[in-house]
């Protein structure tokens, strides 16, 4: 029987995620190897630039905790590893820097790698084609898929199984899958095989996903083992029927999705955790069309020609291509830089979402009110200012969730004003879940 462990947990704060992970992975302790020094491979979700307040990509608060929990067990040799979206690297866009992936892998003595650019070994897809998956993903001891749970206008939602598209080196490699995307998810998912996945939930991302959806604060994580009986949970924490979500789909032609698996779910009563279905991944008309599975290989024809490429990297027709929604995110070269945040002490009402946000555990209203008088600060105060300032990641994580935007920001936003113009009063406003849930699978 294929392995049927699953543990959904209502998770609302850093603190809450790390009590999750103690509370669950000791009933997914098989999956780990016994060998310390044994590679493990992180999966996250990074494709673009957006943090994971937007739905975009995969929690800082669930990867620190991960990790946390990964050093403290004795893990020595762990890798964060992503291959991020193919524009972004191809416009030279460090999405794993800007996201402070790499810092906060580097908290815990890990690395962080872009799988774009580490060799590949190939694996079979539909028609006789290859593509090449990162050596690294094959060659680890233990995979640990951490998607994020969206909508996603092309294959209906994206969840553990699409999420494996970043194993994939470079978009010579990315594009293959869309030749038959269904079915080569599914593909990529038997030749890669994760041994566990943590769906971030958290934020979770509703409409037109992957990227220009709508933000939706969910409080979840989903644990499991087998990924086609955790996206069938996904699909009804969303409220998504099954059937609309093509890799499912293919996967229950192919007997991976199994009636057994709804029979199991059905015994655990489970209603969509925003007390309604997600909002469906509706495009607008013209991406509707070129993209509908009759017209998207003839559209992937001209996307790939050289010229197309080149026009598609000049600024004007990449913006043409976000307004018709043909291209849902926009690659701004311009790095941000930070100098410092501060805090307005008579807009701060003391609520806590930035200390709930934040993925280093810190209290950033105390370490931010204390910025302006840590100059003449001496002895144990200054270093204790120093110390918290410096396990700061610079995610931002507690400057775009604080509802009364009473930390400001001071440096250059660059890259950072787009998700401010897409993003700024949704993530300030999120609201807790209407259904949290706590459920367990546990079939031995």
């Amino acid at each position: 029987m294929p392995a049927m462990r699953l543990a959904i947990r209502h998770a609302d704060s850093l603190a809450a995620v790390r009590r999750v992970l103690d509370n669950v992975l000791p009933d997914f302790a098989h999956v780990f190897p016994a060998d310390r020094a044994a590679p493990i491979l992180v999966k996250p979700n990074l494709n673009a630039n957006m943090n994971a307040q937007t739905g975009n990509t995969t929690d800082l608060r669930l990867l620190t905790a991960l990790l946390a929990w990964l050093r403290e067990a004795g893990y020595t040799d762990v890798v964060v590893g992503e291959g991020t979206n193919s524009g972004f690297y191809r416009n030279r866009i460090g999405v794993i820097a800007r996201l402070r992936v790499d810092r906060a892998a580097a908290a815990f003595g890990y690395a962080a790698v872009d799988l774009n650019h580490v060799p590949g070994r190939p694996v079979a897809f539909e028609n006789g084609v290859t593509a090449l998956v990162a050596a690294p993903v094959l060659e680890a001891a233990l995979v640990i898929n951490l998607p994020k749970l969206k909508t996603h206008f092309e294959a209906g939602m994206s969840v553990c199984l699409k999420n494996l598209m970043g194993c994939l080196v470079g978009q010579e490699n990315k594009k293959k899958t869309h030749q038959s995307l269904a079915a080569n998810i599914v593909n990529l998912t038997e030749a890669v095989r994760p041994g566990l996945h943590i769906v971030d939930a958290l934020v979770a991302m509703e409409g037109l996903g992957p990227t220009r959806g709508t933000p939706l604060r969910c409080d979840t994580l989903v644990v499991g083992e087998n990924p086609y009986l955790i996206d069938l949970a996904c699909a009804r924490l969303a409220g998504v029927p099954a059937g609309q979500v093509r890799p499912l789909a293919e996967a229950r032609r192919r007997g991976l999705a199994t009636p057994e698996m709804d029979a199991l779910l059905d015994g655990l009563d489970l209603a969509p955790v925003a007390g309604r279905p997600f909002a469906p991944p509706v495009a607008g008309k013209l991406a509707t069309f070129i993209h509908s599975p009759k017209r998207q290989k003839y559209f992937l024809a001209v996307r790939n020609t050289a010229f197309f490429r080149w026009l598609a990297g000049t600024d004007w027709f990449g913006a043409l291509l976000f307004k018709t929604g043909l291209r849902q995110d926009v690659f701004c070269r311009e790095e941000m830089r930070l100098e410092k945040l501060t805090l307005d002490r008579a807009a701060c009402d003391g609520c806590g979402v930035c200390r709930d946000f934040c993925p280093a555990g810190l209290d950033p209203a105390a370490v931010h009110a204390a910025d302006a008088s840590a100059a003449t600060a001496t002895g144990e105060n200054a270093a204790t200012a120093a110390s918290e300032n410096e396990a700061c990641l610079g995610c931002l994580y507690c400057f775009l969730a604080c509802p009364k935007t009473a930390l400001a920001f001071h440096g250059e936003e660059g890259f950072l004003a787009e998700q401010r113009r897409q993003y700024d009063a949704l993530v300030r406003s999120l609201a807790p879940p209407a259904c949290p849930q706590d459920k367990d699978l546990l079939v031995r």
